[in-house]
């Protein structure tokens, strides 16, 4: 689990220190205290651009030099704790700084110390945002049990976007030089399409084994959006170059994937049921994958993160969200306005009081 959790010049906390963790972690405090801030930060000692999504320029506080800087110690198994680190420079703002044992790094390898996992009140509309929502949603689920996805994903990322640069130069006329990069999209996309579909159907699986209350269970598909096949997407891609040029961006691969949630009690598009039931999914689906991360013997430590989850749920569907979470060996750091939802794990949980990006222990 993490231990000693160090913000410096992050968002609205100076200088804040988060010791003394265990499995549940409770931070408490008025809206706009800065909890999410906690919970954010933590977020970026993995790959990607964190729960909320931000900008690295955004992220600085208000009253520093243009810098941040977000750490904390891993503990392992065997051996000494780990030591994780990132940040910006106030001298290159646009540029994330990574560190593990003081050594510099990259971001994508931080997948390979730790597995984290978060909902936040902005997912709550996942099921009606856009097919890119939930493929970066589903790209997450997969991280957790694959770290080397990220690599995979960033490679196609860079070359779809120089295939699109292509596309959209007419004096790149070489069919040689689309050639190469195609090869690039299917080899790289082969490989994220594969893990898609292979942790969509685990999770199918492990979401079927679970009572259909008290969350409402959703049942979840693949939709590829290309040819699954690195020969068969290559090809694709080759006949599809005049159509795309006239579109100047590529229309066929795993970038239009899609994530199909339908609940399956009454069969009904997830876009189509209540926001309640909707966030009822949402949480099955994290539980499903905290469960099948349980029985695939994953040896990272875990790390789940639920921003103001508990607050909306009825005293029914909060015991079972403890109980499930309490069964796992995942850290689990929850935010609130107010410690009474807590009550069911409060006499075993640490908690801090946060107020204006300070925080200080209470239990």
């Amino acid at each position: 689990m993490l231990d000693r959790i160090l913000l410096s010049r992050f968002r609205n906390h100076r200088e804040t220190a988060v010791e003394g963790t265990a499995q549940f972690n409770l931070l408490v405090g008025e809206n706009g205290a800065g909890k999410t801030n906690v919970l954010e930060a933590i977020s970026l000692l993995a790959p990607g651009r964190g729960l909320r999504r931000a900008q690295l320029a955004d992220m600085p506080g208000q009253n520093g030099d243009g810098g941040f800087a977000v750490s904390a110690d891993l503990a392992m198994r065997q051996g000494e704790p780990v030591r994780l680190g990132t940040g910006i420079a106030a001298e290159r703002p646009g540029r994330r700084l990574v560190q593990v044992n003081s050594a510099q790094a990259s971001a994508l390898s931080l997948a390979e110390w730790l597995s984290i996992g978060w909902l936040t009140p902005a997912m709550d509309r996942l099921f009606v945002e856009s097919a890119g929502a939930r493929r970066r949603f589903l790209d997450r689920l997969v991280l957790a049990l694959a770290p080397g996805h990220a690599g995979n994903a960033a490679r196609l990322e860079s070359a779809l976007r120089e295939r699109n640069r292509l596309l959209s130069d007419e004096r790149a006329a070489d069919p040689r030089w689309l050639d190469a990069i195609e090869v690039q999209i299917a080899e790289a996309g082969a490989l994220v399409a594969a893990a898609r579909a292979d942790l969509v159907t685990q999770l199918e699986a492990t979401l079927a084994t679970l009572p259909d209350a008290p969350f409402a269970r959703p049942s979840l598909a693949y939709v590829p959006g290309g040819p699954l096949e690195a020969e068969a997407l290559a090809a694709a891609l080759r006949e599809g170059r005049p159509r795309e040029r006239a579109a100047q961006r590529t229309l066929t691969g795993p970038h239009r994937d899609e994530l199909a949630v339908t609940m399956a009690g009454k069969d009904q598009p997830a876009a189509d049921c209540s926001t309640g039931e909707q966030k009822a999914m949402l949480i099955a689906v994290t539980l499903a994958h905290s469960q099948l991360l349980e029985s695939s013997g994953e040896a990272r430590p875990r790390l789940l993160l639920l921003d103001e989850v508990a607050a909306h749920l009825d005293p029914l569907r909060r015991e079972a969200l403890f109980d499930r979470l309490r069964a796992g060996s995942a850290q689990v750091w929850l935010t609130g306005t107010e410690l009474a939802p807590f009550d069911a794990i409060a006499a075993e949980a640490a908690v801090w009081e946060v107020s204006g990006g300070a925080v200080r222990r209470v239990g």
